[in-house]
């Protein structure tokens, strides 16, 4: 990102309290205020995480007034399915070219917020459920995007996974969790993709206002994190907009018609804000002044649109397939389903986008196949009679070889602003999938959605499964490439499909009650929670087919330090077609220590694309993140010593091969206090084999037989001194305690 010049530094010093606090909120909805006279210039910003919804002349923050024409790739819902940063990278690219071409500076996205719950109605502008695969993808959008000389604003950070109560739900949840779950992908793409902006979002967390937080947004993100762009507010975020400067945010958007800036100035005024937080605020407000293009940016439409075609067929994932896809040409298909005709190809609310163009997979099967017969099946708003309907499709499918079901969910389904209350398809549309398998020969499903739906009620009915998800403007002729083989699939599910909204892991805590969310299940989001469970699912995270075969060999993890590893395995593309392959490693440290450790950790992985008969080698490293967690303690991140089982998986519950290897790891005395159990002071490694000798006590020898220490193991250090009464001395009790600090013997 460029910085701002050294004439708009030296300006920030004749600039008056008030001119500095007009630069802290913005002009209007979509840009910030100018002061020409210091020849600072208004930045201009749009949504955009999958497609520019630039509003040149006035506009609004939720999607209800036109917005210029612009490529609409897929949403992050299908982008997360590809597994593949580099097309990422190439997303973020086209989109920043498209922002600069209306003069855009910044583009808001991408989000990278954390899938807790299938329920919640954004899920569909959001990679993954899984950090790992969530910060790569953001590091490989927000690289392309800045490239071009346009700036990202990753949001919503932090902890912002539900629509329901948004606006101020505060989201209870512990620092473990924040920091293994909610923060790592926001870290990974501060630390290697330094984002122009990061957004903070309209949710508390543990009670703070995340627009108020200095924790979050001073603490982590600049001192641990290193920051060094703008922290900007989602639209409408900010409650007291001095507090928010003092807590580490730079812009509040949009502004508010001078009713912040009056504060601001005022607070600086009664000594309740110090001006050298606004004057930081300033200077990074200004520096963002340094984005964007000083000449016209041109923009090949035609090849964004081809981009987000290959996008899209990257991203579908193959859920089932019993002899039945690819078609063949020559065959009589009957095409069920108005998505079909009329697709479903993105999201409701603020990233609705006005697609330059748009391909329905009925049209583009016309270049595959001339023996279509179209039967709608259901309507979009519901006012048709599903019998009828029902009836031609069933109807069309007996003439058939090959029926092709085009269902999922309705805009109005899910949405920025609301979560979903089902994972369900529909009644109408499950009735018309089980009447057409009854009589096709063979019945194809294809799915688009943005949040996971349930499969139950129909899935074993179908010959083949295709999870089309939102695919963009070119998600109908993308399907049709995957359907008639000409793409061989290779997407992988970015998150669990359940067999019940019962057993997710948020369940009974979701979306929570009297503006607070619990979240109960800590780390054991996703398929963490079904893997350390033990809980059966319809699909596991990873999952996905091809029309190839894949097979892996030579996995061998090699220890490379004390705490980490490198993994290589062979990819061999055993079928007839060239395709792609993700190779997945998990790390299982379930048995290890004395924290809940999930029984599965994606920890890297890698899409690689093997020719037929080919064979790929691939080498990934496992650091230091890959084998630890976060100690509360410590405030720091811990390596256990001990065994770690690695696992290459072909999702995450199929095994291909593992191995156990051991780690070193950290070395950690912890303080010993008279608060601590006695199980940590005979566990200690400096004052556990010489706690007896100091402590002549008979009763304590017998404590500390394994079967006392089990029972008493728990109790305060202090209630065991109790016990002891005289037989100990507080002198050797200090001196133990200062042994565990590192000091004497």
């Amino acid at each position: 990102m460029s910085g701002a010049t050294e004439s708009d530094t030296s300006a920030l010093a004749v600039l008056t309290l008030e001119q500095k606090a007009s630069l802290l909120s913005g002009r209007d909805t979509w840009t910030t205020q100018p002061i020409e006279d210091a020849g600072i210039r208004s930045v201009r910003m749009s949504d955009g995480p999958n497609g520019l919804r630039a509003q040149l002349n006035g506009g609004d923050a939720l999607g209800f007034q036109p917005s210029e024409p612009s490529t609409c790739f897929p949403p992050a819902v299908a982008v997360g399915s590809s597994w593949d940063p580099e097309l990422a990278t190439k997303v973020g690219e086209a989109l920043g070219r498209e922002g600069l071409s209306f003069g855009i500076d910044v583009v808001l996205g991408p989000g990278v917020n954390i899938k807790r719950s299938p329920l919640c109605g954004r899920n569909f502008e959001y990679y993954s459920e899984d950090p790992l695969l969530a910060g790569a993808l953001g590091v490989g959008y927000v690289r392309g995007m800045q490239s071009t000389g346009a700036g990202a604003s990753v949001k919503h950070f932090a902890a912002n996974n539900q629509e329901t109560d948004r606006m101020r739900v505060s989201s209870e949840v512990d620092e473990r969790t924040l920091r293994e779950i909610y923060f790592p992908a926001f870290e990974r793409i501060v630390k290697e993709a330094q984002p122009a902006t990061v957004m903070c979002a309209y949710n508390r967390i543990n009670g703070v206002y995340s627009s108020e937080n200095p924790w979050l947004l001073k603490d982590v993100l600049r001192t641990e994190w290193g920051f060094e762009g703008a922290v900007i507010s989602d639209w409408g975020a900010v409650h007291r907009p001095a507090g928010a400067v003092a807590a580490g945010l730079d812009l509040e958007m949009p502004g508010t018609r001078g009713r912040s800036i009056r504060e601001i100035v005022a607070a600086v005024e009664a000594g309740d804000l110090d001006e050298a937080e606004v004057d930081r605020s300033v200077a990074r407000v200004v520096k963002l002044t340094g984005l964007g293009a000083e000449g016209k940016v041109a923009v090949d439409f035609d090849a964004h649109h081809a981009l987000a075609r290959a996008t899209a067929a990257a991203s579908i994932v193959l859920l089932k397939n019993e002899a039945t896809l690819p078609l063949e040409a020559q065959m009589r298909i009957a095409v069920v389903g108005e998505f079909a005709r009329t697709p479903r190809f993105q999201g409701g609310g603020s990233s609705h986008v006005n697609a330059v163009r748009s391909e329905a997979f009925l049209d583009a099967a016309t270049a595959h196949s001339a023996s279509i017969e179209f039967a709608a099946g259901f309507t979009l708003d519901g006012r048709g009679d599903d019998l009828d309907l029902r009836g031609a499709a069933v109807a069309a499918a007996s003439r058939s070889e090959v029926a092709v079901i085009f269902a999922g969910l309705a805009e109005s389904d899910e949405s920025e602003g609301y979560d979903r209350t089902t994972i369900e398809l529909p009644a109408s549309q499950i009735a018309l999938i089980r009447a057409v398998a009854a009589v096709a020969p063979k019945t194809v499903v294809v799915l688009s959605h943005g949040g996971v739906v349930g499969l139950e009620g129909w899935h074993d009915d179908v010959d083949a499964i295709l999870d089309g998800f939102l695919l963009g403007q070119a998600g109908g002729a993308a399907i049709a490439d995957v359907v008639f083989g000409v793409v061989n699939p290779s997407g992988r599910l970015a998150e669990t499909i359940p067999l019940r909204i019962e057993d997710t892991p948020a369940f009974g805590n979701f979306p929570g009650e009297q503006g607070h969310v619990v979240y109960g299940e800590r780390t054991l989001v996703g398929y963490r929670w079904y893997a350390t469970r033990g809980i059966p699912v319809r699909y596991p995270f990873g999952h996905g087919l091809s029309y190839s075969t894949f097979r892996t060999s030579g996995f061998t993890v090699t220890v490379t330090g004390d705490d980490t590893a490198t993994v290589r395995v062979t990819v061999e593309n055993t079928g007839t077609r060239d395709g792609a392959h993700v190779v997945q490693v998990y790390v299982d440290a379930s048995a290890l220590g004395t924290v809940q450790r999930s029984a599965r950790e994606l920890r890297a992985f890698r899409k690689v694309h093997v020719p037929a008969g080919g064979a790929v080698e691939v080498e990934l490293e496992l650091d230091r993140r890959g084998f630890a967690y976060w100690d509360v303690d410590l405030h720091d991140w811990v390596v256990t010593p001990g065994s770690y089982r690695v696992i290459l998986g072909r999702d995450a519950f199929a095994v291909d091969a593992e191995t156990t290897i051991d780690l070193v790891g950290d070395r950690i005395n912890r303080e010993l206090t008279m608060g601590s159990t006695a199980q940590e002071w005979f566990e200690h490694s400096v004052v556990g084999p010489v706690l007896l000798d100091t402590i002549q006590s008979d009763l304590l020898r017998a404590m500390a037989q394994p079967e006392a220490l089990r029972m008493l193991g728990s109790l305060p250090w202090q209630k065991i001194v109790n016990l002891l009464g005289d037989s100990v001395s507080r002198d050797d009790v200090d001196t133990l305690m200062a042994a565990s600090r590192g000091e004497g013997c």
